[in-house]
Parts: C-alpha cells; sequence; structure tokens
C-alpha cells in the first residue's frame, strides 16, 4: 500500500491543529469533533500514519482544515507575511545590521576583505554541503540517541562525521540510522556529497536567477519547481505547495490551502543565494527571500529565510563578525513574532553558557511542544550553535548538529554562514571537505556530479559587479 508522505488529509489535520494553537487561533472546538470521530493525531516524526483512513474521516479532515483556516488569529499583527506590513513592524530598522540598526566592524583590527569573489563562494558551498552531511545520518533522531550514538564512538562533544564503527549493537537497534541517509553519509561510506534537498534547492535558486536575475516573481519560482523539480524531492510545505499548483491553485495562496507546513523550516533552506547574491544588503537579500518563501509558508516560516537570507549577505560583505551578521538578520524580523523572541533568547542562551549541552537542553525545554521540521526552534538553535562558536567552522556545525532536530538543515545553514565567514575553502579543515571529492549528487537536472568550484564561479556570475570592491 502506498502512504505517500506530507500529503493524507487525515495526517495533516493533526499538524494544522498544533499549527493553530501556535499562530494565535482557538482550534479546540474542531479538535474536539476530530476525536469524537475517532480521528488520530499527527504522525509523531514520519510523514503519514500508517493505515487508511476512511472516506468519511478522509473528507471531514478535509472539511475541518479549511474550517481551520477561516479561524481569526491574535497573532495576526504582530505577525503579518505581507513584506509592506513586515517592512512596517521595523520602521526604519530594516534591514541595518548591529545592536542600535548600524552595522559594526569586525572588532580586533581585522581587515576587511573584498565582497565575496570564488574563493569564498566555493568555502560557503562547502561549508553547507559538510554541515548537511554531518547531520544526515542523525536526521529525525531524538537529541538523547545522538548523544548516545557520538559517545560511544569518542565523538562527543561532537567533532567529526558520525561512524557506525564501535557503536554497541544493542544501540542501533534501539537507535538506528536516518534509513535513506546511512549508506551515503556515515565516515566510511562517505563518497561525494550525496543528494540532499539541502542543497537541490540552492541549486534551484541558481536556475531561477539565470533565467529570472534577482527581480523573479513568486510565480516565476512556481513555473520553475514545475518545470524542473521531481514531486518527490519535495517534502512538508514544498509538496503542499508543489500539489496545491497542480490543482490550479496560484500563489501565495499556494501556502495557505491546506498547508500545516507553512511555518516549517523549508523555505529557510532556500534562502543562502539570496544572500549570497546581495552580499552587503541584507535588506534586498531579505526581500528576494520573501519572494522565494511565500510560494510555500507564512509568517515565521518566511521570516526564517528572510533572517537567513539577511545574515548571509552580511556575512557576504566581509567586514562583520558572525555576532554583528546575526543582529542584521534580526533586523528584518518582526520585533513582537515567535520567530524574533526565540533567536533572541538563544543567543542569550548562548552567551551565558559556556557548555553548549546546557543550551541545547534550555532550547529544547522552551520549544518541547514544537514539531521537529518547525522554523522557530531550528533557527534559535542555528543562531546559538553560531554564536556559542563564535562563528568558527567546525564548531558552528558540530553544535548545529549536536542540537539535534533538523539536523541536516541546521548543519547546512550554520555551515555555509561560519564557511563565508571563514572566506577561503583552504581555511576549512580537510577532515570535512576532503571526502565531499569536489562533486555533488543531485536529481536537478545539469548539475549532477558538479565541482563545488563550478557552482561557486557560477554565484559569482549571477551577482552584481558592483557589490564587488578592489
Amino acid at each position: 500500500m502506498l502512504r505517500l508522505t506530507w500529503v493524507q488529509p487525515e495526517d495533516l489535520l493533526g499538524h494544522e491543529l498544533r499549527q493553530a494553537t501556535e499562530d494565535g487561533r482557538e482550534p479546540w472546538a474542531i479538535a474536539a469533533r476530530w476525536r469524537a470521530a475517532g480521528g488520530p493525531p499527527s504522525p509523531a516524526r514520519a510523514g503519514a500514519s500508517s493505515d487508511r483512513a476512511s472516506r468519511y474521516l478522509r473528507q471531514l479532515a478535509e472539511d475541518l482544515l479549511d474550517e481551520l483556516a477561516d479561524l481569526p488569529s491574535r497573532r495576526a499583527d504582530d505577525e503579518p507575511t505581507d513584506l509592506a506590513a513586515i517592512r512596517r513592524s521595523r520602521g526604519q530598522s530594516f534591514g541595518r545590521g548591529g545592536a542600535d540598526g548600524t552595522p559594526q566592524p569586525r572588532v580586533g583590527g581585522t581587515r576587511p576583505r573584498p565582497a565575496p569573489g570564488p574563493a569564498a563562494l566555493e568555502a560557503a558551498w562547502l561549508g553547507r554541503a559538510a554541515g548537511c552531511l554531518l547531520g544526515k545520518p542523525v536526521e529525525k533522531l531524538p537529541l538523547d540517541a545522538i548523544r548516545s550514538l557520538a559517545r560511544s564512538t569518542g565523538n562527543w562533544p561532537l567533532h567529526t562525521y558520525f561512524t557506525a564503527r564501535g557503536v554497541p549493537r544493542e544501540l542501533l537497534a534501539a537507535h538506528p540510522w536516518n534509513r535513506r541517509s546511512a549508506p551515503t553519509s556515515l565516515a566510511e561510506n562517505i563518497d561525494g556529497m550525496p543528494e540532499d534537498d539541502d542543497l537541490n534547492y540552492p541549486l534551484l535558486n541558481l536556475l531561477l536567477m539565470q533565467r529570472h536575475g534577482r527581480g523573479f516573481t513568486t510565480t516565476d519560482v512556481a513555473r520553475l519547481w514545475l518545470d524542473e523539480l521531481p514531486a518527490g524531492r519535495t517534502f512538508t510545505a514544498e509538496r503542499i505547495a508543489y500539489r496545491n499548483l497542480l490543482s490550479g491553485i496560484e500563489p501565495p495562496h499556494t501556502a495557505r490551502h491546506r498547508n500545516p507546513f507553512r511555518e516549517w523550516i523549508g523555505a529557510l533552506i532556500r534562502a543562502d543565494v539570496h544572500g549570497w547574491t546581495n552580499p552587503g544588503d541584507p535588506a534586498a537579500a531579505a526581500e528576494q527571500a520573501h519572494r522565494d518563501a511565500t510560494l510555500t509558508h507564512t509568517a515565521n516560516g518566511v521570516y526564517a529565510a528572510m533572517f537567513t537570507a539577511a545574515t548571509v549577505a552580511t556575512a557576504a560583505a566581509g567586514t562583520y563578525d558572525v555576532h554583528t551578521c546575526l543582529r542584521a538578520g534580526l533586523t528584518v524580523v518582526p520585533p513582537r513574532s515567535r520567530l524574533a523572541e526565540a533567536i533572541t533568547h538563544a543567543v542569550r542562551l548562548a552567551e551565558a553558557h559556556r557548555d553548549f549541552d546546557t543550551v541545547v537542553d534550555e532550547l529544547h525545554a522552551a520549544h518541547k511542544t514544537a514539531h521537529w521540521v518547525h522554523a522557530v526552534p531550528n533557527t534559535a538553535l542555528i543562531a546559538a550553535a553560531l554564536t556559542h562558536a563564535d562563528g568558527d567552522f567546525s564548531g558552528s556545525i558540530c553544535r548545529a548538529v549536536s542540537g539535534g532536530w533538523d539536523t541536516d538543515s541546521n548543519g547546512a545553514t550554520a555551515g555555509g554562514i561560519a564557511a563565508l565567514l571563514a572566506g577561503d575553502p583552504a581555511a576549512l579543515p580537510d577532515r570535512w571537505t576532503a571526502p565531499l571529492k569536489n562533486r555533488l549528487a543531485t536529481s536537478v537536472a545539469g548539475f549532477d556530479g558538479t565541482g563545488f568550484d563550478a557552482l561557486a564561479h557560477l554565484t559569482w556570475s549571477l551577482t552584481p559587479r558592483e557589490a564587488f570592491r578592489p
């Protein structure tokens, strides 16, 4: 029996009830109706339940999804999706970094380097890939399992790729590696960068820039996906939006229609290219990310992409440290949103505690009701990891992955930012980059087997020449 993940109405309903609670709606009466009819909760970690629902339950789930969408939200004014409203929430500080709204230069007398050329962009691509690869075998595993697996091989605190060598058989039986990733992402199996959606989407955004330039529209993103993105390579909000497009629903309604994943992490993992192609201009990067994100996401799901793009754009200027980059990222996020509050809290925790495990435990306690793919806790963890590691590449990816939740996506984003700050592939330790063999696997047509050096030159060609200083 085929149980297609992330689209079954009877599975979506439970996720939408949780989303409604988070975004300030009152779903209790609808939840009671669903339970009284025998409706199941959403799957805890997987994308589909094991059993097919009755025709009655499926139809009821569709009806209740629509009723939930019509409920008013008390957070609507604080968490808008419209770009003009987001800008109004920030006032004149939109896109201006620093604690006082002004970017501050890197401290310690470090000489500013030019905005990123091919070498810095190659480092960013490599860093994104290595961080993703580090997190792949433990994706979906609970925090205690990640810690136990790493400790069993002397890899804790985390400092290199995971391995199955030396892991006790009973521990692997209790906490098996990610089924799809283990054959290609454990240290003994790595042979180049395997396919992952955290790399597929940046590749798609290169195609987007090639075809439409930085003035692309959300509709351009939709058309590109239909032309170039296999439906089976989409997940959560992206799969729902894809399905909505095929049903004749147009953007931005694709992000809202029966889409309980619209505040999850999918838009964030598409944001790096928007930062890379707007070096030193976090506001422009955030606007670009907004046009991309609103195909699939709303509110905090969109803000996570904007925050990431603005942070990357500030890092790409080559003048600021990681802390200023993160502050610049916050300047494009509505200040009373859940995401802004979570990032601020995470950074404060990272500044207050020497032991990163303590930071992680505090974050998991604060976000214990959130799904492991939700954008809010994952973005907070990324910010905490970069802060605690002071932007160091190895420290950033190891902290991001060791914190659990969406391990490969968090490792990828933290790795891309930290590597961009490092500025050169030679600044990244060989233990991370050598196994990649300068080769990327992907189902995005024309890119399979491409080297990271070639991707860097392509990215550089899409960046305005005026962004580069002699």
